[in-house]
């Protein structure tokens, strides 16, 4: 495949400047992110669909018809942010469930940003906690400006007033939100507000309706962009080299101008794009173009060149990442050392709505409509394709059916194609470019191939000597605008995490590194690094457990006395999944826990094996401690839904090259989870007081290596080499 520039893409983070807005009233800092009261900006959408009876503000919108509408910063792409932040509004407001509804913030930086990583953006498992005294904020404050207007109103002191489910109460009189909506918007903001404190909360830890549960059982027209219908709209499909790297050397798109519904074939960058009437049209015409391809600069090695590749170099040192203690002497004097190597495939996302753009561009200004989870790149290098002034340049944000950090894209490339097919094509007609499943599956950006290889010993009381861990792999961050936030000394945090920053007492610990340079585009998939190192480090405590002849979990207990959260959710998914009494006949279990955004998770596998030697996860017990659990049916759905995402990874996933080409195309040969793979569940949320955090990836690191050590249990053997399809297991 061809990809968009790097370099205009990293110009473009650095020239991103905030769009010139005319606010109200005023607005706090950076830290507090508190703009209420603020105007939105005309062609938003909500702004000029307002009155002068609405208060409206970048956080919240009250409409006379006593309507909430929370403005999300956030993409919700089935995770259940936008849940999350309306009830961080609706509980400090006093608003009922009913009232509540959503709709996606226009792309600005300025007001939107997120307040963990400075660009607008959803990603990291940041989304609830970058908000939650934001959003939590923006509530409260309406909720002050609408008292304060009904005490106005009926000439009584703010404080007989109170708000409850929805209804304004004071001196004999009551109102709606929607009736005092106007006169509030008119007061000025308050400097400060009080915030509820955790015995107040109404749903806040205890339950809020999914907000998107309406708009997905009715069918919402447009709710996702696969939806996207618009007057005249046309659909193009590109044909991309077969290689990454690869050019179009000539082409012949006579045929494809014959297919029936085919309006134009256009060359881009990309490759060659066919633009027809509608979907069918555009894939049929793009089967029908005779392309020829260079390959000299593409990307022609097979995975297993690659993976050849990569055990050399786990042979030799690399680029030192973590380095404590004597490591090589601790295991010179260790007791019993074990040795193992890893190996992860490229791994696609596999979300069920592929890639989809549509645009309208006029020479002049342009709208995009995507489920766009990096607004601030979407918004700029689209700009920056068109030649546009980024004031010109709105981004529609739209749900999205799944991501797993497949649309968050450093180089925003499938915007920066739909707007070079705008720009070349050059007609004032709205095109929605759609990737099919096979262009999605063959597209690139994998969560990286990797290798480890580590060296680890126990003492003769049982105690860890020594750690030497190796990992090889693509940075994914090399080249690109992040390229300054997440690398270090030459190392890519992204490959390391889960090993160097390590909470387990590992006093002589000694990591280093290799970044192969490789031309398949990989991006950060959910849960990035944890998905392999979290394998690799609970694996190898098992293994070390054993060497010690210890049980599993006390082993893990003995190296977390610096870790007491860690240690806890240990102790309460052992306690839960009654780890101290053995399982039924014909099980096996296995632990793993890990600490990933924040979040601790501890995961307790049971599994059974099927006549035919694969393996059948029964059961799993999960706990998890993610600070305030804002919404613990949510918290529970994306414990289940992470390590159902795990499971699916280890089982049967891999992405495979021969001579450069994406040997997999759709769900019959890329294999996600089936059904009836998917086991019982428990989660059970630690109650805490602690800022919130993520929990949209810490399920799923914990799973592959919980499954694995029971496999162990069952069998005996170690499976180091992913997936478990490889080994007959799956």
């Amino acid at each position: 495949m061809l990809h968009y520039l790097e370099k205009p893409v990293e110009s473009a983070l650095k020239s991103a400047k905030p769009s010139r807005r005319t606010f109200l009233k005023a607005t706090a800092g950076i830290t507090g992110g508190l703009l209420i009261g603020a105007m939105l900006p005309r062609g938003t959408g909500i702004a000029e669909a307002a009155s002068a009876e609405d208060m409206v503000t970048p956080f919240v919108h009250i409409t006379p018809d006593n309507t909430v509408t929370v403005i999300l910063k956030h993409l919700d792409k089935g995770q259940g942010t936008a849940t999350g932040l309306a009830t961080l509004v609706a509980d400090e407001l006093d608003a009922s469930a009913e009232q509540v509804t959503v709709d996606f913030a226009p792309a600005d930086v300025e007001v939107y940003k997120n307040l963990a990583f400075g660009i607008q953006g959803t990603g990291g498992s940041t989304a609830i906690a970058n908000s939650f005294d934001q959003y939590r904020r923006a509530g409260a404050t309406a909720k002050a400006l609408l008292i304060a207007a009904a005490a106005k109103e009926w000439g009584v002191s703010e404080s007989e007033i109170s708000i409850e489910n929805g209804v304004i109460s004071g001196a004999g009189k009551s109102a709606t939100f929607g009736e005092l909506a106007g006169k509030a918007a008119k007061l000025p903001t308050p400097n400060d507000v009080t915030l509820k404190s955790p015995s107040e909360w109404k749903y806040i830890g205890k339950s809020f309706p999914r907000v998107d549960i309406p708009k997905k059982t009715t069918g919402s027209v447009g709710l996702y962009g696969m939806d996207v219908q618009l007057d005249d709209m046309v659909v193009a499909v590109t044909a991309r080299p077969p290689r990454f790297g690869g050019k179009v050397k000539t082409f012949d798109g006579a045929a494809a101008k014959e297919v029936k519904g085919v309006v134009d074939v256009i060359a881009i960058p990309q490759g060659v794009t066919v633009i027809a009437e509608n979907t069918w049209s555009a894939i049929q015409g793009r089967e029908a173009l005779d392309i020829e391809w260079d390959f000299a600069e593409a990307e022609n090695r097979s995975s297993d060149t690659i993976l050849a590749e990569y055990r050399s170099l786990a042979s030799e040192k690399g680029i030192p990442s973590k380095q404590s203690g004597d490591a090589a002497a601790k295991l010179a004097s260790a007791k019993t050392v074990v040795e193992a190597e890893y190996a992860f495939p490229f791994l696609n996302h596999a979300q069920m709505e592929p890639l989809d753009v549509a645009i309208l561009y006029d020479g002049k200004q342009a709208t995009f409509w995507t489920g766009s989870q990096l607004q601030t790149m979407d918004h700029q290098i689209g700009a920056q394709v068109l030649g546009l002034d980024p004031a010109n340049v709105k981004i529609n944000t739209l749900w999205a059916g799944g991501s797993f950090g497949r649309r968050a894209i450093y180089d925003s490339h499938y915007v920066a194609e739909a707007a070079m097919i705008a720009k070349t094509w050059g007609k004032a007609q709205p095109i929605k470019l759609v990737y099919t499943r096979e262009d999605d599956v063959k597209g690139g950006y994998y969560r990286p191939m990797v290798v480890h290889k580590v060296k680890a010993g126990v003492d003769e009381n049982g105690a860890i000597s020594g750690w030497q861990h190796r990992i090889v792999g693509q940075g994914i961050l090399f080249g690109t605008a992040f390229e300054a936030y997440a690398v270090k000394d030459g190392v890519d945090n992204s490959l390391v995490e889960g090993v160097s920053d390590t909470t387990y007492d590992l006093t002589d610990l000694d990591v280093d590194v290799h970044h192969p340079k490789l031309g398949v585009p990989v991006l950060w998939w959910r849960a990035v690094g944890h998905t392999h190192t979290a394998y690799v480090m609970e694996t190898m405590m098992d293994e070390l457990a054993v060497a010690a002849g210890e049980d599993p979990v006390s082993f893990r207990l003995k190296h977390l006395a610096n870790d007491p959260r860690l240690a806890g959710v240990l102790k309460l998914a052992a306690e839960k999944a009654g780890w101290s009494t053995p399982p039924q006949e014909g099980r096996h279990r296995g632990v793993a826990v890990h600490k990933s955004f924040n979040s601790y998770v501890a995961e307790i596998a049971e599994v059974s094996m099927r006549d035919d030697g694969t393996v059948k996860v029964e059961k799993v017990v999960c706990a998890v401690d993610c600070g305030v659990p804002v919404n613990p049916d949510n918290i529970r759905a994306q414990i289940e839904g992470g390590l159902g995402y795990g499971l699916s990874a280890i089982l049967r996933e891999e992405v495979t090259l021969t001579d450069g080409e994406v040997d997999q195309s759709n769900y019959y040969d890329y294999l996600p989870l089936r059904i009836t793979d998917m086991p019982d569940v428990e989660v059970h949320i630690v109650a805490s007081s602690e800022a919130p955090t993520g929990v949209g990836e810490p399920g799923t690191p914990p799973i592959g290596p919980a499954v694995a050590n029971a496999v162990y249990k069952a069998t005996g053997q170690r499976v180091r080499d992913l997936p478990f399809a490889k080994h007959g297991l799956a």
